[in-house]
């Protein structure tokens, strides 16, 4: 998802990037250095262009919290903080082992549905955005959006309660597999979506087939005021800026002088 939101027009400096990093050095790759999503190894996911902004011991659950509702230490530079305002898209992908209302965070902690649900009405009570887009990839997925009740929240799961969510492409070379089936889907539909795409929320979940994902994805829309036929992915997936219209010329560059 990093690379595609970067392709839409997205710049680092308004995404923040959580990885456990424990890829690309892992003894057991044997192309160090490296992360592939195919077993043809044609695009290094790692590569020069990418900007972590949270890794290995930095991933907790308490510093996801602390960057959802801005209650970040003084001293944090700004790549580790969410600057958001009440005019805000924000889009949140997670992804990782997990079950029934938790996603683990680094095998030695979880974080679980009350958390994330409660602290986006902390962030919506603080004028931290005006919609979110919530996907998560994991067994069980949508388990962990049915405690949200902050509003303006459209969310995304892989996979229902009580159903596993499967891997997809094999690598013999590291002997693990490479992508989750729900993540590679997605993207495949992004291939054909650029920043003047007209493509929608409708269309993207309108491709998904259950059949090849092996899990049956779910969507909850109740919090999200908008139609998914009239929210376009570029709302969240794409550098698509909004030009607000004032009745009065706005006066840049004069100085008010004092009486």
């Amino acid at each position: 998802m990093y690379r595609t939101v970067k392709r839409m027009g997205i710049p680092d400096s308004h995404i923040i990037l959580m990885l456990a990093d424990d890829v690309a050095c892992n003894p057991r790759n044997c192309y160090p250095g490296t992360v592939f999503d195919h077993p043809q190894k044609t695009t290094d996911l790692y590569g020069d262009n990418v900007e972590v902004d949270y890794r290995g011991y930095e991933v907790t659950v308490e510093n996801f919290i602390r960057l959802l509702t801005g209650r970040v230490e003084q001293h944090t530079p700004r790549n580790k903080r969410l600057l958001t305002d009440d005019k805000s898209n924000i889009f949140i992908y997670m992804t990782g082992h997990g079950g029934e209302d938790f996603l683990k965070f680094q095998d030695s902690e979880e974080i679980n549905s009350y958390d994330i649900a409660d602290a986006m009405q902390q962030m919506w009570e603080k004028q931290r955005y005006r919609e979110i887009l919530f996907v998560i990839d994991t067994c069980q997925a949508n388990t962990m959006f049915s405690k949200f009740y902050a509003p303006n929240v459209l969310s995304i799961g892989s996979s229902k309660k009580g159903e596993n969510s499967y891997s997809h492409f094999h690598d013999r070379d590291i002997g693990v597999s490479v992508i989750d089936r729900f993540t590679y889907y997605n993207l495949e539909f992004f291939e054909s979506v650029d920043m003047s795409s007209k493509h929608t929320m409708a269309d993207l979940i309108g491709t998904y087939n259950a059949t090849l994902m092996h899990s049956t994805p779910g969507v909850r829309t109740d919090l999200f005021a908008r139609k998914l036929e009239k929210t376009y992915l570029t709302d969240f997936f794409g550098a698509v800026q909004e030009v607000e219209l004032t009745p009065e010329p706005f006066p840049i560059g004069q100085r008010q002088e004092s009486t």
